[in-house]
């Protein structure tokens, strides 16, 4: 992917604070432009479920909502750090600084989250070289707000719509890269999947050339506007 073809999105100051309700055309998100995460893998089945996210920040971290039309949905896994994209799953993946790794945030459509600090993202036998989990504490300060309330197992085939707001305080990041963090430009990248729904399939917001979320060269450019 050349230069010309990175995506970019502005993160903009949030001038009204996200009520965690799952709001998207809510005062505080309204405003917003969403990204598309519509480069949907060959490899999965034709379900291509609408997706986009929203991001805003303030001094102490970062917002954002999916907002997901879909259908076929599952979703059984219940605990911090569980296989959460098996079932249907948004995720962000974070870079706030050039070549000090990256942070993997997925989320079920429970809320239930799956998180890592990833410093080294080459596969061996299907696993990540080097990585730390996050840990329980950073679970417990993250926000987050989903719209669907129950487990869906089988899968639900009634087409719905369903939204997963968060809030990640910058602090957890510091807490693995150090305190210098700068609100200048990130890298990233964003994610609809599903492994083990009966309509399997893994889109992102930039393209990539294999069914491999884990690919920081990759990642497009998140701009923080300071106004």
């Amino acid at each position: 992917m050349s230069e010309a073809e990175v995506p970019s999105y502005t993160i903009f100051k949030s001038k009204v604070e996200p009520e965690m309700g799952g709001l998207w055309e809510g005062p505080a998100w309204r405003t917003i432009t969403p990204l598309d995460i519509a480069n949907y893998r060959p490899e999965g089945s034709n379900h291509r479920p609408q997706s986009q996210c929203k991001l805003q920040y303030n001094s102490k971290g970062l917002y954002g909502i999916f907002r997901v039309e879909d259908q076929f949905i599952r979703c059984v896994h219940t605990e911090f750090q569980s296989d959460v994209y098996k079932d249907s799953c948004v995720e962000i993946f974070l870079e706030p600084q050039s070549g000090r790794g990256y942070f993997n945030f997925e989320f079920n459509c429970l809320g239930i989250l799956k998180a890592s600090y990833i410093t080294d993202p080459t596969k061996i036998d299907g696993k990540l070289k080097e990585y730390t989990e996050l840990r329980h504490e950073d679970d417990l300060s993250i926000q987050r707000y989903h719209s669907l309330k129950d487990i869906h197992d089988p899968d639900s085939s009634k087409a719905l719509t369903w939204y997963l707001e968060f809030f990640i305080p910058f602090s957890i990041m510091k807490s693995y890269l150090g305190p210098s963090i700068d609100l200048g430009e990130w890298r990233g990248n964003f994610f609809k999947c599903g492994d083990q729904t009966s309509h399997p399939h893994w889109a992102s917001w930039t393209v990539l050339p294999v069914l491999n979320f884990h690919l920081p060269n990759y990642f497009g450019h998140l701009i923080f506007a300071s106004t």
